[in-house]
C-alpha cells in the first residue's frame, strides 16, 4: 500500500493523469490503475524508471514508510539509454540484412535431412547397385556440413546484434524523430510484410500436397522424393515468415508495441512455455506411436494435426491470459 500511495502522491504532484503516467511508463493505464490500487507490483524496471520519471531514489519507494521524498542528485542520476536516429536506422537496416540471413539459415536446417531421405531411397534400387549402409553413411555425412553452415550464420547474426540486445533487457527512450520515422518505415513495409505472411501461410498449408499424393503410389522412391517436396515447400513458407517477422519485429521493438510492451512480454514467455511443451509432447506420441507399430508411412499425420490444432492451443491461451488481465 506504501508505494501504490507514494506513486499517487508523485503523480498528482506533477499533476499528471494515470494515462499520461502511463505514456512516460510505456505500460497501459491499467497498469498504473493496479499499481496505485496495489493489485499489482511494478517490477524492479520499472520502480527504477519511476525513480528517474519523478526524480526521486528507489529508496524512497521501496520503504515501508510516507516521508518527504528523497531527490536524486543530478550528478549521481543514471539516465535510461536513449535511441538516436541513426541506432533506430542502424538497428531497423541490421535486422533486414539478419532476416534474410536467418531465414537461409534455418532453410539449411530442413535441407541437410534431404540428402539422406534421398539416397536411402536410391539403396533400393537395385540397378545402381549402391548398399544401403553406405547411402546412410553419404547421407549422414553430409548433413553435418550443411547444418554447420546454419549454426555460424546464426552465430555471426547474434554477434551482429549483440550492441542491441539491451532494448530487450533494459529500459530506453527515442529521441526526437525517432517513433515518427519508425512508423513511416513500417506503413511502408506493411504490404509486403502482409504479403510474404500470406504466402507463407499458403505454401505450409500446401506442402502436405504432394506427400498426401505419395501415399496413393506404391513407388517408394517417388514417395520419398515426394516428401523432400514437401520439406521444401514447409522450408520456403518458412524462410517467407521469419524474413516478415523479423523486421516487423525490430519495428514493433523500437516503437515498445505488442509483444515488445511489460504485458506482451509476459504474455509471450507464458506462449514460448506452452510452444515448448506442446511441441515436447507432440514429439514423443509421434515417436511413441512409431515405434510401436511401426507405420512410419503412417504415423508422420501427426505432426500436420498437431500443426493445424497448435493454433488453437495459442488462440485459446491467449483468450485465457487477456481474461486474467
Amino acid at each position: 500500500m506504501i508505494l501504490a500511495d507514494k506513486i499517487i502522491r508523485l503523480r498528482k504532484k506533477n499533476g499528471w493523469s494515470q494515462e499520461k503516467l502511463a505514456e512516460k511508463m510505456n505500460v497501459s493505464r491499467q497498469a498504473v490503475s493496479k499499481w496505485e490500487a496495489a493489485q499489482t507490483t511494478p517490477d524492479l524496471e520499472k520502480i527504477l524508471q519511476l525513480g528517474n520519471i519523478f526524480g526521486v531514489t528507489t529508496d524512497y519507494l521501496l520503504k515501508d514508510e510516507i516521508e518527504d521524498e528523497e531527490f536524486i542528485d543530478a550528478a549521481c542520476e543514471t539516465p535510461i539509454r536513449k535511441i538516436t536516429l541513426a541506432e533506430a536506422n542502424d538497428y531497423i537496416e541490421q535486422r533486414k540484412e539478419a532476416s534474410v540471413k536467418i531465414a537461409i539459415a534455418t532453410f539449411l536446417c530442413i535441407l541437410s535431412v534431404i540428402p539422406l531421405l534421398l539416397l536411402s531411397a536410391l539403396s533400393e534400387l537395385t540397378s545402381l547397385h549402391i548398399s544401403e549402409n553406405v547411402a546412410v553413411g553419404i547421407g549422414v555425412v553430409a548433413i553435418f556440413p550443411i547444418v554447420a553452415i546454419a549454426v555460424i550464420m546464426f552465430i555471426r547474426v547474434g554477434f551482429k546484434n549483440s550492441h542491441y540486445e539491451f532494448l530487450e533487457k533494459e529500459a530506453f527512450e527515442t529521441e526526437y524523430g525517432v517513433t515518427g520515422l519508425v512508423r513511416d518505415r513500417q506503413k511502408a513495409y506493411r504490404s509486403t510484410y502482409v504479403k510474404y505472411n500470406y504466402m507463407g501461410v499458403c505454401i505450409c498449408v500446401l506442402s502436405p500436397a504432394p506427400l498426401l499424393c505419395g501415399a496413393f503410389t506404391k513407388n517408394e522412391f517417388l514417395t520419398v522424393i515426394l516428401l523432400c517436396v514437401t520439406m521444401l515447400m514447409a522450408g520456403i513458407g518458412a524462410m517467407l515468415f521469419i524474413v516478415a517477422g523479423v523486421r516487423w519485429a525490430s519495428m514493433k521493438k523500437l516503437l515498445r508495441e505488442g509483444e515488445y510492451t511489460d504485458e506482451g512480454k509476459r504474455k509471450s514467455k507464458i506462449n514460448e512455455t506452452v510452444g515448448t511443451v506442446y511441441w515436447l509432447l507432440t514429439t514423443a506420441i509421434y515417436l511413441c506411436w512409431s515405434f510401436m507399430t511401426n507405420d512410419w508411412h503412417i504415423t508422420w499425420v501427426v505432426w500436420p494435426i498437431a500443426g493445424v490444432l497448435f493454433v488453437c492451443v495459442k488462440l485459446v491461451c491467449n483468450l485465457w491470459l487477456d481474461k486474467r488481465e
